[in-house]
């Protein structure tokens, strides 16, 4: 008998966007990764510079991390990514729905390529 549409599949939610990226099921612009991480580029980019750095474990969002040591190598590995494309940049996290999240795979925005434009879009 086939379970109703509504069951989760057997091994758990389907994988996320990101998660079928890091799997290379769907093609991306990689810019780094590492064992723990994954950047990319963004596909709809909100600024010259537009980056995704993407945990390979996986979190909705960024607020269910409680480990202060895999929260700050998030955080350095977003600043590293961030120094290789640029020397100014800005570090952004859409948490929830209300928070402007699409994709609920916990990511970091790097946003940056603005240099000398202070009337730019923020």
């Amino acid at each position: 008998m086939d379970k109703p549409a509504s069951a989760p599949p057997p091994n758990g939610p389907a994988p996320t966007l990101f998660g079928r990226i890091i799997a290379r099921e769907i093609p991306s612009d990689i810019v780094y990764e590492d064992d723990r991480y994954i950047a990319i580029r963004d596909i709809a980019p909100k600024a010259p510079i537009h980056l995704l750095v993407i945990p390979k474990k996986v979190s909705a969002r960024v607020d269910e991390i409680t480990d202060a040591q895999e929260m700050g190598e998030l955080w350095l590995t977003a600043v590293k990514v961030a120094r290789q494309h640029a020397e100014d940049f800005r570090l952004l996290v859409n948490c929830g729905a209300g928070g402007g999240q699409v994709v609920f795979h916990t990511h970091v925005h790097i946003l940056a390529g603005w240099e000398g434009d202070p009337d730019r879009d923020t």
